[in-house]
């Protein structure tokens, strides 16, 4: 009996943990070493990877928090069968019976305190100015869900996300590498952020209607999803109109490859203008989101790599 409740837990684990969904914070945290190395000549194997746990720690102490705060408020309850898919709903190990609300909670306190206590080490150290970036994303990974807070409930999920991703993330880890934060990497960090952001946006479509009902007011229920899908192209936008920034401020032209993904995204945004209220097919344009976050990644390191060579 104990045997089969371990493997029960052990499995709600790591379905909560969702390790695919690391890559969000992968990427920030490659880019920030990438450029580093690329524009400070800087890299520290052991501090990246010390690094890389904290805030896989804090991703899984985050995903705790939304999961019992979602179920509590409904949210996750009113999610329909037929709007369940990879991207959006949650992680619904509560709701499968998988863990039950305390042994979430008790995750979500153990998760983040080992976070912290890596946190202090490479503060006291490593680097002891990125306490207030890491205290800022570590404050922000909680409160995003949690009441009193519920930003994410409030329409400034996307925002948190994009900023804690984006500008915290890829700079911090920028700072723990090379002991200062360059131009280069707040310009990189923008184009991530806008692209995370926009990754949130477009898995929140398949909620809508079980947000609406839970009060979860992000900005697709607040717009509504046809005006979503102009946020949607917005967000893309944005990310694109920075790219030539950051080729600029770090004359490096190998930082335009991003630009490259142009297609991908108007193909993305073609889908959710036409298929916003077809879930089967909108998901396409979920991936599609996804695998443009995944591939700026690719083009920031190729970029930041090389400026090692053009300096």
């Amino acid at each position: 009996m104990l045997k089969k409740d371990w493997s029960r837990f052990w499995k709600g684990f790591w379905q909560l943990a969702d390790p695919k969904i690391w890559i969000a914070s992968t990427v920030p945290m490659a880019v920030g070493a990438a450029l580093a190395y690329g524009i400070e000549g800087r890299f520290s194997l052991y501090w990246f990877l010390w690094s890389m746990i904290g805030v896989y720690l804090i991703e899984i102490g985050k995903n705790a928090i939304n999961e019992f705060v979602d179920y509590e408020s409904g949210v996750d309850r009113y999610v329909t069968p037929d709007k369940r898919t990879p991207f959006s709903g949650g992680k619904k190990v509560i709701v499968d019976g998988l863990l039950s609300v305390s042994e979430v909670k008790v995750i979500a306190l153990v998760t983040m305190a080992l976070a912290g206590f890596i946190g202090v080490y490479i503060v006291l150290y490593r680097e002891p100015s990125v306490l207030w970036l890491g205290a800022a994303g570590f404050i922000l990974s909680i409160i995003y869900s949690l009441p009193p807070f519920k930003l994410c409930y409030r329409g400034l999920g996307e925002i948190t996300v994009g900023l804690t991703f984006g500008p915290l993330v890829l700079c911090g880890t920028y700072l723990v590498q090379a002991h200062q934060i360059s131009l280069e990497a707040v310009t990189a960090s923008l184009i991530i952020g806008f692209l995370i952001a926009n990754v949130l946006l477009i898995n929140q479509f398949p909620d809508y209607e079980a947000d609406l009902r839970g009060n979860k007011r992000n900005w697709v229920v607040r717009l509504g999803k046809e005006r979503a899908t102009f946020l949607y192209f917005a967000l893309f936008a944005a990310a694109f109109v920075t790219t030539p920034a950051l080729a600029y401020i770090s004359g490096n032209p190998l930082f335009l490859l991003t630009l490259g993904l142009y297609p991908i995204a108007n193909n993305a945004v073609k889908i959710a203008k036409t298929y916003y209220n077809d879930i089967p097919n909108l998901i396409k344009a979920n991936a599609k989101t996804v695998q443009i976050y995944q591939l700026t990644g690719v083009t920031l390191i190729i970029g930041a790599i090389f400026n090692k060579f053009l300096q």
